[in-house]
């Protein structure tokens, strides 16, 4: 091991013993590969192939690559390059190629930002020289750096070094401050070295041009970004919109690429199933593609989008009545109880039909899906079977990972067939083979498949959906047309404030006594505090039962009542509005101001009914209603839990 000397280094950290100099390359390469999971501003990066060198031809790379009127005697010095190692003289110790760095916001002007990327295999070294490409090739040399992990006095330590700190030069995109990789890279580095742990799944856009996506991208998300002032589902409108722009970004970049690979420039037509609130089938189709989204249950967004965009109120059922012969992609995007039945259907629909489905609720094709490896995320046993599936239906299939805020964002893509049109029928009979062995699987696990859909109950509108899922299996059922409330909204008022008061009284009995004997001015009782699994043994059976039908059940129902209860920590608290008020000002910086003269109290306070003193604070100050007499009617129109 040896060291440059006199070599500016800017940070160092030392590692556990158990660091070794493949850790360096493990977490390096994710910085060359993927800098956009540290440095946001990224899209990503491209890379030109790698290839082993000796000094010699190092020299030549660099200087045919930077033209040979620039000087680079600084930079092999900084490399290290031209001191002799004649035992480690080979063609393996230098590897070097070249990464083309894609922000996510371009500039008007055109430069293209690229970096040498210098490994060291035998100094365990790896040095990045940038430059840009403008009509003119211009080097960075003020932006050189590398990091070096060395072995010191049996400690291992990786450090940051650069060519010519003083001149550094920073953008906060391409080029980042020098601060910014002492403080942020170097130890996610340095972590990254001590884990080395190797994703499940493919890195992301691998199947698309990055740069291209990152500029549609940009471009979709400026066009569509009012659709969030304007939804009116009660979702979450900017992760909806943003997902489903990047989602069409994806399938726009991906189906431009397929036409230049087949010479024609008609636009792909498709349809979606499953599509619920239709935005990525208003985008698809605003963009030029025809085609449809179809769902069992209308969305209120679907008539914001005009008459250009085409969705479709209908209960899918595999079956010959849901093919499309027609279509050139299928889309499953979020769509459940359909998503491993979309091979199948586009399989079935024709030898051209292709598809592309991002599954998240785990369902097979009966009802939800068992587990059955334990050494596997279920999220990557999930995302096997439907590649599994896939394959059965004869096509050549592909995974890519989406840049969506979802933590399941690994789609699966069949883009071409594995198998000549002329052996249709006996690929036909393979699929149906392995549905009837799927079939099996339930029935010997002794899973009931007609009550195994989430309480789907197959009615609309009380009479029975007419399906024609006989005619490919018995058992499926379609997601409910009426969709559950089920966040505890829902159930009974006298349920919930049995509930609440239940609770409540024994948070104020824990510290009754101790109110009673203070001598101070202040007697309010603020109650003492309980585990949620201290909440539960409070309540009955039937009422754990009914609680246990909803989503997040009891700390749910606690969460809703936060005029009562404050839940931190796993812990319920009876509700201080005196410090609830004061760590709110805090909070914003500004003391909290009491209800404006004549607004309306739609509420009764409940600690002024039910607090054995009462609420903490005056009627003017309280949002609540002190009485029967401060009560007003809401004037917002009710909520269409429909």
């Amino acid at each position: 091991m040896y060291e440059v000397e006199n070599m500016p280094k800017l940070s160092e950290i030392n590692l556990t013993d158990k660091c070794r100099p493949e850790s360096l390359w493990s977490a390096a390469d994710v910085w060359i590969k993927k800098p956009h999971v540290v440095n946001k501003r990224l899209c990503g990066v491209t890379e030109s192939e790698y290839r082993d060198v000796d000094t010699a031809g190092l020299k030549h790379f660099i200087s045919t690559l930077l033209r040979t009127n620039i000087d680079i005697n600084d930079m092999f010095y900084f490399l290290d390059a031209d001191i002799v190692h004649k035992e480690h003289e080979t063609a393996g110790r230098w590897c070097v190629g070249v990464r083309t760095i894609i922000p996510k916001v371009h500039k008007t002007e055109k430069c293209v930002f690229k970096e040498i990327i210098i490994k060291d295999i035998i100094g365990n070294a790896v040095t990045f020289i940038p430059f840009e490409e403008n009509g003119q090739v211009t080097l960075k040399s003020s932006n050189i750096y590398q990091i070096q992990l060395q072995l010191k006095s049996e400690v291992w330590t990786l450090s940051l070094h650069a060519l010519r700190p003083e001149q550094w030069y920073s953008d906060g995109v391409a080029y980042p401050k020098l601060s910014w990789l002492c403080t942020e890279l170097l130890p996610k580095l340095s972590r990254w070295a001590l884990e080395s742990k190797t994703s499940e799944f493919k890195s992301t856009l691998s199947l698309v041009p990055v740069e291209k996506y990152s500029i549609l991208y940009q471009q979709l998300k400026e066009k569509y970004k009012e659709l969030v002032k304007v939804w009116p589902e009660v979702t979450d409108p900017e992760k909806f919109v943003f997902e489903d722009v990047a989602i069409a970004t994806y399938l726009l970049v991906l189906w431009g690429e397929e036409r230049v690979e087949k010479g024609t420039t008609t636009k792909q037509s498709f349809v979606d199933l499953g599509c619920g609130n239709g935005l990525l089938v208003h985008i698809l189709n605003k963009e030029g593609h025809p085609g449809k989204g179809i769902d069992i249950r209308k969305r209120k967004i679907w008539d914001m989008y005009g008459p250009g965009t085409h969705l479709e109120e209908n209960a899918i059922t595999p079956s010959d009545g849901f093919l499309f012969p027609t279509t050139d992609w299928l889309i499953g995007n979020h769509s459940d109880e359909l998503t491993p039945w979309i091979p199948i259907i586009a399989a079935r629909s024709s030898y051209s039909c292709r598809y592309f489905v991002l599954p998240c609720c785990f369902f097979d094709f009966f009802g939800k899906y068992q587990r059955r490896q334990c050494k596997k995320s279920q999220y990557k046993e999930y995302i096997d079977f439907i590649t599994d599936v896939s394959i059965e239906c004869g096509f050549h299939t592909e995974e890519d990972c989406l840049r969506i805020p979802s933590t399941k964002r690994v789609c699966i893509i069949g883009r071409c067939r594995s198998y000549a049109e002329a052996d249709e029928a006996v690929i036909e009979e393979r699929r149906s083979d392995y549905i009837r062995g799927r079939q099996a699987l339930f029935t010997s696990s002794g899973v009931n498949m007609s009550a195994n859909q989430s309480g789907h109950d197959h009615l609309e509108n009380g009479r029975s959906i007419p399906t024609a899922a006989s005619d490919w299996v018995n058992g499926f059922q379609p997601r409910e047309k009426i969709e559950s409330v089920r966040n505890c909204a829902a159930l009974p008022r006298d349920f919930v404030d049995a509930v609440v008061l239940r609770v409540a009284k024994a948070l104020l009995s824990q510290t009754e006594e101790n109110v009673e004997k203070n001598d101070s001015c202040d007697t309010w009782n603020t109650g003492g505090s309980l585990l949620i699994s201290e909440v539960a043994d409070l309540l009955d059976q039937s009422t754990l039962q009914a609680l246990k039908k909803e989503c997040g059940g009891l700390q749910t129902l606690l969460k809703n009542n936060h005029q009562v209860f404050r839940v931190e920590g796993g812990r319920v608290f009876i509700r201080d509005w005196r410090t609830h008020a004061t760590a709110q000002s805090s909070r914003v910086n500004s003391k909290r101001k009491p209800p404006p003269a004549g607004a309306l109290k739609t509420r009764l306070c409940w600690f002024h009914t039910h607090h054995p003193h009462g609420c903490p604070l005056p009627f003017e100050n309280c949002a609540f209603a002190h009485g029967e007499t401060e009560l007003r009617p809401s004037t917002k129109p009710p909520k269409n839990r429909t």
